[in-house]
């Protein structure tokens, strides 16, 4: 057996254990792990109900964004990141709370940290897989018949 044949063989065989990966797990996973990044930094932007005057203060000051008045980026940003990640962990709307954490992290990286790209990378690529194949049936989406993607994924077994 040559080198690149037993090579070939394995790698098939990590394929084949990779196809059993259910897709279910996989989405539940691309909605879970962008939706705590999100809601972590909603967190700290608030006290209580009211949002910090500190988060007034780097929306004037370090998160500059043109076209839209400090005051109301902060309070956008606020209100989305507290919104979207609990649509994306119950799976409700999934590919709409997808679409805006998508939309924020497109913003963030061209307008506030250009320099973070390969973190924005990974959420973006965690969103896309909601967006483009659905929160798969580990989600309220699902059960409400409110999913109808044209990506299905494979059954549990």
């Amino acid at each position: 057996m040559t080198l690149i044949t037993a090579l070939r063989d394995r790698i098939g065989q990590i394929n084949a254990l990779a196809d059993h990966l259910p897709q279910d797990a996989v989405a539940l996973a691309a909605r879970l792990f962008p939706a705590v990044v999100f809601w972590q930094s909603a967190r700290t932007k608030v006290d209580g109900i009211t949002i910090k005057e500190s988060t007034y203060f780097l929306f004037e000051q370090v998160y500059a964004l043109p076209l839209i008045a400090p005051a109301t980026a902060a309070q956008l940003a606020t209100l989305a990141e507290h919104l979207l990640p609990l649509l994306l962990v119950f799976g409700l709307f999934a590919r709409l709370g997808a679409l805006g954490l998508l939309v924020m992290t497109a913003v963030i990286q061209i307008f506030v940290f250009p320099a973070a790209w390969v973190t924005h990378g990974l959420w973006a690529a965690a969103l896309l897989v909601v967006l483009a194949q659905g929160p798969g049936r580990l989600s309220l989406d699902h059960l409400l018949g409110l999913d109808h993607g044209r990506a299905r994924p494979k059954p549990l077994s």
